[in-house]
Protein backbone atom coordinates (compact mmCIF):
# COMPACT_ATOMS: atom_id res chain seq x y z
CA UNK A 1 0.00 0.00 0.00
CA UNK A 2 3.02 2.23 0.38
CA UNK A 3 2.53 4.83 -2.33
CA UNK A 4 -1.12 4.35 -3.23
CA UNK A 5 -2.54 6.96 -0.84
CA UNK A 6 -5.97 5.34 -0.67
CA UNK A 7 -6.88 7.07 2.59
CA UNK A 8 -8.61 10.10 0.99
CA UNK A 9 -10.85 7.75 -1.00
CA UNK A 10 -11.59 5.59 2.03
CA UNK A 11 -12.35 8.68 4.13
CA UNK A 12 -14.74 10.09 1.52
CA UNK A 13 -16.57 6.82 0.88
CA UNK A 14 -16.80 5.77 4.51
CA UNK A 15 -18.11 9.13 5.67
CA UNK A 16 -20.74 9.09 2.90
CA UNK A 17 -21.84 5.56 3.79
CA UNK A 18 -21.80 6.50 7.48
CA UNK A 19 -24.34 9.22 6.71
CA UNK A 20 -26.45 6.77 4.72
CA UNK A 21 -26.46 4.32 7.63
CA UNK A 22 -27.60 7.08 9.99
CA UNK A 23 -30.48 7.88 7.61
CA UNK A 24 -31.52 4.20 7.51
CA UNK A 25 -31.29 3.85 11.29
CA UNK A 26 -33.23 7.07 11.88
CA UNK A 27 -35.94 6.15 9.38
CA UNK A 28 -36.43 2.80 11.13
CA UNK A 29 -36.97 4.57 14.43
CA UNK A 30 -39.23 7.27 12.98
CA UNK A 31 -41.53 4.67 11.42
CA UNK A 32 -41.58 2.67 14.68
CA UNK A 33 -40.96 -0.49 12.73
CA UNK A 34 -40.93 -3.36 15.23
CA UNK A 35 -39.57 -5.83 12.67
CA UNK A 36 -36.50 -3.70 12.14
CA UNK A 37 -34.52 -5.16 15.04
CA UNK A 38 -32.09 -7.08 12.82
CA UNK A 39 -31.85 -4.16 10.41
CA UNK A 40 -30.97 -1.91 13.35
CA UNK A 41 -28.29 -4.31 14.54
CA UNK A 42 -26.67 -4.77 11.12
CA UNK A 43 -26.85 -1.04 10.42
CA UNK A 44 -25.33 -0.23 13.80
CA UNK A 45 -22.49 -2.63 13.01
CA UNK A 46 -21.94 -0.90 9.66
CA UNK A 47 -21.96 2.49 11.42
CA UNK A 48 -19.22 1.31 13.76
CA UNK A 49 -17.16 -0.01 10.84
CA UNK A 50 -17.53 3.14 8.72
CA UNK A 51 -16.78 5.40 11.69
CA UNK A 52 -13.67 3.36 12.51
CA UNK A 53 -12.48 3.46 8.90
CA UNK A 54 -13.08 7.23 8.78
CA UNK A 55 -11.01 7.73 11.92
CA UNK A 56 -8.25 5.42 10.71
CA UNK A 57 -8.16 7.18 7.33
CA UNK A 58 -7.88 10.53 9.05
CA UNK A 59 -5.10 9.22 11.28
CA UNK A 60 -3.38 7.90 8.17
CA UNK A 61 -3.35 11.40 6.68
CA UNK A 62 -2.09 12.97 9.90
CA UNK A 63 0.52 10.36 10.87
CA UNK A 64 4.18 10.00 10.05
CA UNK A 65 5.29 8.31 6.85
CA UNK A 66 6.14 5.12 8.71
CA UNK A 67 2.73 4.80 10.41
CA UNK A 68 0.61 5.77 7.38
CA UNK A 69 0.62 2.35 5.64
CA UNK A 70 -0.43 0.62 8.88
CA UNK A 71 -3.42 2.91 9.43
CA UNK A 72 -4.31 2.76 5.74
CA UNK A 73 -4.29 -1.05 5.64
CA UNK A 74 -6.48 -1.36 8.75
CA UNK A 75 -8.85 1.36 7.45
CA UNK A 76 -9.13 -0.54 4.18
CA UNK A 77 -10.03 -3.83 5.89
CA UNK A 78 -12.50 -2.18 8.28
CA UNK A 79 -14.13 -0.30 5.38
CA UNK A 80 -14.52 -3.50 3.39
CA UNK A 81 -16.06 -5.22 6.43
CA UNK A 82 -18.60 -2.39 6.79
CA UNK A 83 -19.37 -2.56 3.09
CA UNK A 84 -20.01 -6.30 3.32
CA UNK A 85 -22.22 -5.77 6.37
CA UNK A 86 -24.27 -3.19 4.48
CA UNK A 87 -24.51 -5.52 1.47
CA UNK A 88 -25.68 -8.46 3.60
CA UNK A 89 -28.33 -6.27 5.23
CA UNK A 90 -29.57 -5.12 1.83
CA UNK A 91 -29.73 -8.66 0.48
CA UNK A 92 -31.61 -9.90 3.54
CA UNK A 93 -34.17 -7.15 3.06
CA UNK A 94 -34.37 -7.73 -0.72
CA UNK A 95 -35.02 -11.44 -0.32
CA UNK A 96 -37.54 -10.85 2.49
CA UNK A 97 -35.46 -12.61 5.10
CA UNK A 98 -35.88 -9.47 7.19
CA UNK A 99 -39.27 -7.74 6.95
Amino acid sequence: MGGNNNFPHILTASSTLLGLCFVVLTSMHVTNSREASLIDEFTAGAIIMFMASSILSYLSMRSSREATPKYEKVADVVFLTGLISLFVTTMLIAFNVIN
